[in-house]
């Protein structure tokens, strides 16, 4: 490592790109990205009823990186002015300088605004419906209003981000049936107390930028009584989604051994004072979901 941080051996010009690069890269928010992948591939497989071919799973794979890419560059840009006065995201490529904020949100409407055309041409008219609404729904309804006006806009925004499962279900079936829905429904009630037990620890970042998160409007107990609340009914989802879908034992004990632990653990939080448990929960709930889906691919790849 160089003096000025750098790789030994790297020039300040290939430097200088990386960083370019990953800023950039910063801006598609990659862990929204990587829930698509965890919900989208499993979803294909269980409406193809096996592996749907590469070609098929990768365009659909793409073009839904393509919007959760460009919606949240386009997000990052209408929130430069919250995030550069917040501890979390100040050194977020806009408010830190590195990025021009009219580059990032020319960045982000060109990858959200392509998707539909490489979809439509690659996968099918559904599945592009749902991606530009994706994007249009993230950018329009919560970026825009619902983010600064309501309390609920974690739980009404969640509507984009719960959409990557049913556009890999659309993306095989050209339709939505009550498969896909339920699908859309777990990662819809999932949402909130992930998000939450995250939102818990930075109240007073939210309070100080007049986001109206709930810990800052409701306060800490009607939080954690709501991530209790939606814990439950993620649970009751996908056991209902395994009784409509017919899945077999895997998927099952997956979805009643680890929905019970994301309700005793949200649960704990409940019990708990101020901010215990919320971190745990955080761990959990990502754990939770990404091992719900695999079940979901093992149950069909391996059971048939």
């Amino acid at each position: 490592m160089s003096a000025l941080g750098r790789p030994a051996g790297v020039t300040p010009a290939a430097h200088a790109w990386r960083q370019v690069l990953r800023d950039y890269f910063v801006l598609t928010k990659p862990s929204i990205m990587l829930l698509l992948l965890i919900t989208t591939l499993p979803a294909m497989v269980l409406a193809y009823d096996g592996w749907p071919g590469w070609g098929l799973v990768l365009s659909t794979l793409f073009g839904g990186v393509l919007a959760a890419g460009g919606s949240g560059a386009v997000n990052m840009y209408i929130d430069r002015d919250i995030d550069g006065q917040m501890k979390r995201t100040r050194n977020r490529p806009i408010p830190s300088g590195r990025v021009p904020a009219r580059n990032a949100a020319i960045f982000g409407w060109v990858l959200g605004l392509a998707a539909g055309p490489w979809l439509l041409l690659t996968v099918n008219a559904w599945a592009a419906a749902l991606a530009v609404g994706a994007f249009a729904f993230y950018v329009f309804v919560y970026s825009m209003y619902l983010k600064r006006r309501t309390v609920q806009n974690t739980v009404v925004g969640g509507i984009a981000g719960a959409l990557p499962p049913l556009i890999g279900w659309a993306a095989i079936t050209n339709s939505i049936t009550i498969e896909g829905a339920l699908l859309f429904a777990i990662v819809f009630f999932w949402q909130p107390p992930h998000f939450w037990a995250l939102a818990l620890g930075l109240a007073e970042d939210y309070r100080a930028v007049n986001v109206p998160m709930m810990p800052v409007v409701l306060g800490e107990r009607e939080t954690k009584r709501q991530t209790l609340l939606y814990s439950v009914l993620t649970l009751a989802i996908t056991l209902i989604f395994g009784a409509v879908a017919m899945m077999g034992t895997i998927y099952l004990t997956v979805a009643t051994l680890g929905g019970l632990g994301f309700v005793a653990t949200a649960w704990r939080i409940v019990r708990g004072q101020g901010l215990e448990g919320t971190q745990a929960m955080f761990r959990y709930s990502t754990l939770y979901l990404a091992a719900l889906f695999a079940a979901m691919v093992a149950d069909r790849m391996i059971l048939g």
